[in-house]
């Protein structure tokens, strides 16, 4: 499955994005999502993560509250509303698919993955 992640942007802190993640090649419905980011200098780190039917989530304790993960399988889209943005939510944000299991945190976890898209919050 290729995975195209949109949405990123400048935003000032306490702003909102929307994050998509378009899918296409193999059934999309039939892979858990996840979102990951990675900042300058760290190590890429779990965001939040969704079953392939939409029912199950999962998220970072930093996240939690403040993003949302959602997926429309008949668009073969997925989403991240991020809400409360603050500056160390600045990073490339990378969606990524999983063929089965849990809604892993782990990146090893993800089989397809897509290019990122930067997030910039400005304080």
């Amino acid at each position: 499955v290729q995975l195209q992640a949109s949405g990123g942007g400048l935003v000032q802190a306490g702003g909102s994005l929307r994050l998509s993640c378009e899918a296409s090649g193999r059934t999309f419905s039939s892979y858990n999502m996840g979102w990951f980011r990675q900042a300058p200098g760290k190590e890429r780190e779990f965001v939040a993560a969704i079953s392939w039917t939409g029912g199950r989530m999962n998220y970072a304790d930093s996240v939690k509250g403040r993003f949302t993960i959602s997926r429309d399988n008949a668009k073969n889209t997925g989403y991240l509303q991020m809400n409360s943005l603050n500056s160390e939510d600045t990073a490339i944000y990378y969606c990524a698919a999983a063929a089965a299991g849990s809604l892993s945190g782990f990146p090893t976890s993800y089989n397809y993955w897509g290019q990122g898209t930067l997030v910039t919050v400005s304080s």
